[in-house]
């Protein structure tokens, strides 16, 4: 079967919107499922070359965080828990009962919100250019952001933030499709996730995590390569972290040879231990 048989567009009902996603069957019975989560102002083509590399050997699942890419606005302003619900709902409309999971920026709360409340979902966390919780001062920084964007536009908002995000040596055709990509989120969707990003702490949740944890920084991401050796490695049991040199805070998207090695050095240690949860049988 070819990775088109395999593939399938998802819209996950929620209460007041709907998330998009796209489900890829697993290449045969029993192989594990990765689950990608955008950053801000991102979509699910974040993980093109993810999704190309990774597909022949795993399920993929992945999804447009709430008012981004093709997935709705919630008519309330959400919060992390409210993330991490989406993701869980959506994994349960794709039937991925478990899988491992890769969170960029923004993703990395929702993936540890998520977790919280399931932690039997995930075999084996990614976490990328991102923090556990608000850094100090963070909140008036995100409040700063939106009122740029808002009296900006988001054209040249996008501009800006690819410029921050991305290293120096980029090509254009590269920080153009990332200029497209953030220029195409509406600013109600920014806004309402910059909103949770601006308070939020699941720093507590780390000590919890009992999965393999892999974690990932751009060396040019400003203070986040140090910020993830400080904050999330030494309280994350058994964590590993690789930093991608000549990358900013898209790895995933400016360095994805660097990033795949990066995960295919970590996924097979997996592959044992994120199979399906066997289901109970029905006793009568």
């Amino acid at each position: 079967m070819t990775r088109s048989d395999r593939t399938s567009q998802i819209s996950v009902l929620r209460d007041g919107y709907s998330l998009s996603a796209e489900r890829i069957a697993p290449p045969a019975p029993g192989r594990p499922w990765l689950v990608f989560s955008n950053s801000l102002v991102t979509d699910v083509t974040i993980w093109d070359a993810q999704v190309d590399r990774f597909a022949d050997r795993f399920g993929i699942l992945r999804y447009d965080q709430m008012g981004h890419g093709t997935s709705g606005l919630s008519p309330r302003t959400p919060d992390f828990d409210a993330l991490g619900s989406d993701l869980l709902c959506v994994m349960d409309a794709a039937s991925v009962d478990r899988a491992i999971y890769v969170g960029l920026s923004m993703g990395v709360p929702t993936g540890l919100a998520a977790h919280a409340a399931q932690a039997n979902r995930f075999a084996g966390l990614v976490f990328s250019d991102g923090q556990c919780r608000t850094a100090p001062g963070g909140g008036a920084a995100w409040e700063e952001r939106i009122a740029n964007a808002e009296s900006s536009g988001m054209d040249a908002f996008a501009r800006a933030t690819a410029n921050r995000w991305l290293t120096a040596a980029t090509s254009d055709d590269r920080r153009a499709r990332l200029i497209d990509m953030i220029a195409a989120t509406p600013f109600e969707g920014f806004r309402a996730c910059a909103t949770a990003l601006m308070q939020y702490d699941y720093a507590d949740e780390l000590a919890r995590i009992a999965v393999p944890t892999l974690l990932i920084a751009g060396a040019e991401d400003g203070a986040m390569p140090d910020g993830m050796a400080s904050n999330l490695k030494p309280n994350i049991a058994g964590a590993e972290l690789t930093v991608i040199p000549d990358a900013g805070h898209v790895p995933c998207f400016e360095q994805p040879e660097a990033f795949n090695r990066a995960l295919d050095g970590f996924l097979p240690r997996l592959d044992a231990t994120a199979a399906p949860i066997p289901q109970p049988l029905n006793v009568k």
